[in-house]
C-alpha cells in the first residue's frame, strides 16, 4: 500500500458517493482518485482505476456494483461495497465492526467487506447482544417498526419529496412505503436475518418520515411469552455490557428519560451529523413487555459514516479520523 492511500468512490455523485467524499476530501492522510464525468460508465476508464487504487468505495446500485467488482484484476485493491449486492455473500465480510467479537479484525484483514445497510444497522445493534447472549433464543418472534428519513430512498425519493414539498405544507407525515413497505420482501430482510442469529427472518415494515434525515428502529418484545421472562434491567444490562468497549454505540441509561424531547418524545433526527447508533431500552416487567429502539443518523451510522469506519479499519487508521 502506498504511503498516502488512494482511494477511489465508484459512484461518487449519488447520495451515498457524495457524502462520503465530503467526509474524505477534508483529510490530507489519503488521497481520492476521481473519473472524469464522462467516462462515468465507461467500463474500461473504470477498470483502470478501480486496480490502480488502494481501496474503492463502491457507491452503485446492485447490478452496476457486480459489474464493477467483475472488473478487479488486481488482488492488492480492497474493495468497501455500500449496495446491498454482496451483504451475505460468501467471501465478503460484513462491515458492522461492533456485531461480533473478533468483527473489526475480520473487517481489517479483508480484501472484500460490505457496507451495512441503515435499517439493519439499527435492528442488529438491539437484538444481537440479546441472541448472542442467550437471553433471547432463535426462535423468538420477533417484529421491526422503523421510520427513516426520505434521504434513505436515494435520489429518486429525494426528488419526489422536494416536488411534494413544493406544493404542500411541510407536516409531521408518516408514510408505510410501498411494496417493500406494505406487501413485505423488503431487501435488507436477509440481511436482518442472517447475521441476527434469529431462526426465521424479522417481520419487518419500515416507513419514511417527512423529513429528510435520521432514523428510528424499534424492536417490540412480547417477553410473556416465554416461560421465564428476563427483567427489562437483565435485557438492558446485557445489552451495556456487549456494547461497553465501543465508542460509536451509545447504549442509553436504563430508565433515563432526559434524552427524550420533553421526556416524552424520541427525536428520530438527534443523531443527525454523527456515527453513532444510541440505544434505549423500555421494559414492564408487570405487563411482561419491552421496547428496544435504536436512533442513527441513516446516512452517518446508516451509510456514509459507517463507510468511512470501515475505511479506517480496512488501512489500519484511527477508527475515528473524519468522524
Amino acid at each position: 500500500m502506498s504511503a498516502k492511500p488512494k482511494i477511489f468512490i465508484d459512484g461518487e455523485s449519488g447520495t451515498t458517493g457524495l457524502q462520503i467524499y465530503s467526509r474524505l476530501n477534508q483529510r490530507d492522510d489519503i488521497e481520492i482518485v476521481s473519473i472524469e464525468a464522462s467516462k462515468r460508465k465507461d467500463a474500461t476508464e473504470r477498470a483502470k482505476l478501480i486496480n490502480a487504487v488502494d481501496v474503492v468505495i463502491l457507491c452503485l446500485p446492485d447490478d452496476a456494483a457486480r459489474e464493477a467488482v467483475s472488473l478487479v484484476t488486481n488482488t492488492s485493491v480492497k474493495i468497501l461495497d455500500a449496495s446491498t449486492a454482496y451483504r451475505t455473500a460468501q467471501g465478503w465480510v460484513y462491515g458492522f465492526p461492533e456485531l461480533n467479537p473478533g468483527q473489526r479484525e475480520k473487517i481489517a484483514s479483508a480484501q472484500f467487506v460490505s457496507n451495512p445497510g441503515c435499517y439493519p444497522t439499527g435492528f442488529l445493534a438491539c437484538i444481537r447482544p440479546l441472541i448472542a447472549k442467550g437471553i433471547l433464543k432463535a426462535d423468538f418472534p420477533i417484529t421491526v417498526n422503523a421510520v427513516s428519513g426520505y434521504s434513505g430512498g436515494g435520489k429518486n425519493l429525494i426528488q419526489k419529496y422536494d416536488a411534494f414539498h413544493t406544493t404542500q405544507a411541510v407536516g409531521e407525515s408518516l408514510y408505510p412505503y410501498g411494496i417493500y413497505g406494505l406487501q413485505f420482501g423488503h431487501k435488507h430482510v436477509k440481511e436482518m436475518h442472517y447475521y441476527s442469529g434469529l431462526a426465521s427472518p424479522p417481520l419487518f415494515v419500515p416507513s419514511v418520515g417527512d423529513f429528510e434525515q435520521g432514523m428510528l428502529v424499534q424492536v417490540p418484545l412480547p417477553l410473556w411469552i416465554l416461560d421465564n421472562p428476563p427483567s427489562g434491567e437483565v435485557i438492558y444490562e446485557a445489552i451495556a455490557e456487549y456494547y461497553q468497549s465501543q465508542k460509536f454505540v451509545q447504549v442509553t441509561p436504563f430508565k433515563e428519560l432526559t434524552l427524550l424531547r420533553e421526556e416524552t418524545f424520541l427525536d428520530a433526527k438527534a443523531m443527525n451529523g454523527s456515527n453513532f447508533v444510541q440505544i434505549f431500552v423500555f421494559a414492564n416487567d408487570a405487563t411482561k413487555e419491552a421496547l428496544l429502539v435504536a436512533r442513527l443518523d441513516n446516512l452517518g451510522k446508516g451509510a456514509s459514516g459507517a463507510a468511512v469506519q470501515n475505511l479506517n479499519i480496512m488501512l489500519n487508521f484511527p477508527e475515528e479520523l473524519g468522524l
